[in-house]
């Protein structure tokens, strides 16, 4: 815990939402992970072992999951609460109900919402209108949750990332988005390797230039890779993408392999959110090889996740 104690309070004013990287903190991203890392070691400085007692978090999915779901229901229960499960077909969202009618209506239920959805708005919608914290698990603009787990993983295995090297290499999408929100927050440098039609968002570039964020975008992931901490990809056709005939075809240059972990450094990381797709943006003997930290990566949701909670309910 970096040898200072946690000053967590609840504020009845305003809720902590979770919503994006770029929208919370350094210091308060740091104690999210802090806490995290300190569950997982089994030490509790917040609250006990079961610091979210008698809480109840509602989990709305609109996109299907397995580690983000798990990993909330577990982690809330592990803290001593429940968790609902939601799914948006199967309720009145899918019959039309307002995403601000769902806030108000939860927010009288249950103390903190989790939103996994499409569109982004629809989680600026739902934090607008409720009075209870909102997370969020995934976007098609970010995924700020994977982003924690990514960087507690990170720590875990070669000590502080502050002034490393870390390189995404693939499709600029919502991965990539919240590893720029994160080399700011955090103070590594970041390159991205893409092609230019799945370039990240300008919107995330402009504000890493504003915030002064080490992020280099190139189309050359050989040149991008030399002397990487580590390397990250992700899946290049992701639920709803149309063109996947076309995807594959512009990113195949972009595999992780052998040849392109090489000219990382020696003891470099491989990373992926999962799910992996083996024989297209990474090979077999990288994810399943000794650099890969996958595993470690999808359980690290878990204790990251269950800081994000406890910060939105006591911080």
């Amino acid at each position: 815990m970096r040898g200072r104690a946690l000053n967590w309070r609840i504020d009845m004013e305003r809720p902590n939402h979770f919503l994006d990287l770029d929208r919370i903190d350094a210091e308060s991203l740091r104690e999210i992970l802090d806490y995290g890392t300190a569950l997982k070691r089994g030490v509790f400085p917040v609250g006990g072992s079961t610091p979210l007692l008698g809480k109840t978090l509602a989990m709305i999915f609109e996109k299907p999951s397995t580690r983000t779901r798990v990993s909330f229901e577990v982690g809330m229960q592990q803290l001593g609460g429940t968790a609902v499960f939601l799914q948006g077909a199967e309720s009145q969202l899918g019959r039309g109900e307002t995403i601000a009618d769902t806030a108000r209506v939860l927010s009288r239920y249950v103390d903190v919402i989790m939103i996994r959805t499409d569109d982004p708005e629809k989680l600026e919608e739902l934090a607008a209108y409720a009075t209870v914290p909102v997370i969020n698990g995934l976007t098609d603009r970010s995924h700020p949750c994977q982003l924690m787990a990514d960087i507690l993983t990170f720590e875990e295995h070669r000590g502080p990332i502050d002034g490393r090297v870390v390189t995404w290499v693939g499709d600029g999408n919502n991965m990539a988005t919240s590893w720029i929100h994160a080399a700011s927050k955090f103070n590594f440098e970041l390159r991205l390797a893409c092609p230019g039609e799945f370039a990240p968002s300008e919107e995330a570039m402009a504000w890493a230039k504003e915030k002064g964020a080490r992020v280099i975008l190139t189309t050359d992931p050989a040149e991008a890779v030399a002397g990487s901490d580590c390397v990250v990809t992700d899946t290049w056709v992701s639920m709803g993408d149309s063109d996947g005939d076309l995807r594959r075809k512009r990113l195949a240059p972009y595999q992780v392999n052998e040849a392109l972990m090489a000219r990382a450094q020696k003891d470099a990381l491989f990373m992926h959110c999962l799910p992996a797709h083996r024989g297209e943006e990474v090979t077999e003997a990288v994810i399943d090889g000794p650099c890969s930290v996958v595993w470690d990566e999808a359980e690290n949701r878990l204790h990251a996740q269950k800081g994000v909670l406890t910060w939105c309910l006591m911080g």
